[in-house]
C-alpha cells in the first residue's frame, strides 16, 4: 500500500513537474517568437531604409550625371567659341604673309575679328568683363589712331586670346565689382575655370553667377543653408591654397 501511494505521489509529482516544465517551455517559445518577430520587424525596417537610401543615391547620381553633361556642353561651347576666334586670326596672319598685305589692308580684317571677340566677351563667363573689354578697346583705338602697326596688333590680339584660354584653366580667389540686386557691389570671387563663379559679400552673403534663359549670366544670392556652407568650405580651401579635392558646389546651369 505504501509503495502504491508512493508511486501515486511520484506520478503526481512527475506530472506536475512536466506540466510546469511544459508551461515554462511554452512561455520561452512564446518569448522567443516575440523576439524573432521583433527582430524580423527591425530587419524589414532596415531593409526599407536601405532600399530608400539606394533609390535616393541612384536619383542623386542620375541628377549629378545630368548636371555633369550640361556642364561639359557649356565648357565645350566656350572652348569652341575661343577656338573659332583663334582660327580666324591665325588664318588672317597666314593670308597676310602670303599676299604681303599692307597694314591698311590688314586693318579692317583685324577690326572685324576684334568686334567678334568683343561680342564673345560680352556673352561669356562674367569674370572681369570690363577689364577684358578694355583690352580689346585699347587695341581698336590704337589701330584706328594709327598708334600701332596692324601686324603688331595681330600679335596683341593673339595674346588676348591666349589669356582667354588660360582663364578657362585657372582657379583662385579674386576681387570684383558685380551687379547685385540693382547695385554695384565689391565682393570676393572664387573662380573655377570658366564654369563656376561664386562670391562672398562684405556682409557675409554668399552667391553665384548663374546662366539665364537668354544665354547671359546673372549674379544671385544663395538662400539654401547647405549651399551657403558649401561655398564657405570652397573659399576656405582656396584661401589655404587647397586647389584639388572633392567639393560640392551649386550648379550654375540649374534653372
Amino acid at each position: 500500500m505504501k509503495i502504491y501511494c508512493m508511486r501515486i505521489l511520484i506520478s503526481i509529482g512527475m506530472t506536475a513537474f512536466l506540466l510546469a516544465s511544459s508551461a515554462a517551455m511554452a512561455s520561452n517559445i512564446e518569448n522567443l517568437a516575440k523576439s524573432l518577430a521583433k527582430i524580423r520587424g527591425e530587419v524589414e525596417t532596415l531593409q526599407t531604409q536601405l532600399d530608400a537610401e539606394k533609390e535616393k543615391h541612384s536619383s542623386k547620381m542620375t541628377a549629378l550625371a545630368s548636371q555633369l553633361a550640361d556642364l561639359s556642353v557649356e565648357e565645350r561651347r566656350q572652348k569652341l567659341s575661343i577656338e573659332k576666334l583663334q582660327q580666324s586670326i591665325e588664318k588672317m596672319g597666314v593670308n597676310a604673309k602670303r599676299s604681303e598685305q599692307s597694314g591698311e589692308r590688314l586693318k579692317p580684317v583685324l577690326l572685324q575679328i576684334l568686334s567678334d571677340y568683343r561680342r564673345h566677351i560680352q556673352s561669356s563667363f562674367p569674370f572681369k568683363i570690363e577689364d577684358r573689354l578694355k583690352a580689346v578697346s585699347d587695341i581698336e583705338n590704337n589701330l584706328n589712331n594709327q598708334l600701332v602697326d596692324p601686324n603688331k596688333a595681330v600679335n596683341q590680339t593673339w595674346a588676348l586670346m591666349e589669356d582667354e584660354i588660360r582663364l578657362s584653366k585657372e582657379n583662385g580667389i579674386y576681387q570684383q565689382t558685380i551687379p547685385l540686386e540693382g547695385e554695384k557691389v565689391l565682393v570676393d570671387i572664387a573662380k573655377l575655370g570658366t564654369l563656376f563663379l561664386l562670391f562672398q559679400t562684405r556682409d557675409n552673403h554668399s552667391g553665384m553667377a548663374k546662366r539665364t534663359a537668354d544665354g547671359g549670366w546673372k549674379f544671385e544670392i544663395l538662400e539654401d543653408t547647405a549651399e551657403i556652407e558649401r561655398v564657405k568650405i570652397l573659399f576656405d580651401s582656396l584661401k589655404k591654397q587647397i586647389r584639388q579635392g572633392y567639393f560640392e558646389i551649386p550648379n550654375p546651369l540649374r534653372k
